[in-house]
């Protein structure tokens, strides 16, 4: 088993960056180094202020929104940026904006959030994922 694990966060839907979060999390507590490359709707959730948006679900999921968030605050299961900032606390955690994706929205590093490292190509993250247990989420 690989001690590396990258993701490729393209979904900006509130499961997918809970389900990205919480593999990150996890793979940083048990000492792997994690990469997280993020992509379209993945680093239009980065954007400062995105997380005080409302929860957005893919269709399958649309309507349950209300439900959900409530949930999920009765359960106490923290926010998906809080996943990753912890990650980040425990682990070597990586966050990278994606440079072709940064320039298609017009947008610039300052725009993200201060958890977004840098900005990169997929040159860049392909070297860095190399070797590792790789995932398109």
């Amino acid at each position: 088993m690989s001690d590396k694990m990258a993701i490729i966060l393209e979904s900006g839907t509130t499961d997918k960056l809970m389900a990205a979060s919480i593999l990150t999390a996890g793979a940083a507590a048990m000492g792997k180094d994690v990469t997280v490359f993020l992509t379209f709707g993945g680093l239009m959730a980065f954007k400062k202020g995105y997380e005080q948006a409302p929860m957005v679900m893919p269709n399958e999921f649309k309507g349950m929104e209300d439900m959900l968030s409530q949930a999920m605050r009765a359960k106490n299961i923290p926010h998906w940026m809080k996943n990753f900032q912890d990650a980040k606390e425990v682990g070597n955690v990586h966050v990278y904006a994606c440079s072709a994706t940064l320039d298609m929205f017009d947008l610039k590093k300052d725009d993200l959030e201060p958890i977004v490292e840098d900005v990169v190509g997929v040159a860049y993250f392909m070297q860095q994922a190399e070797g590792a247990q790789t995932l398109f989420i």
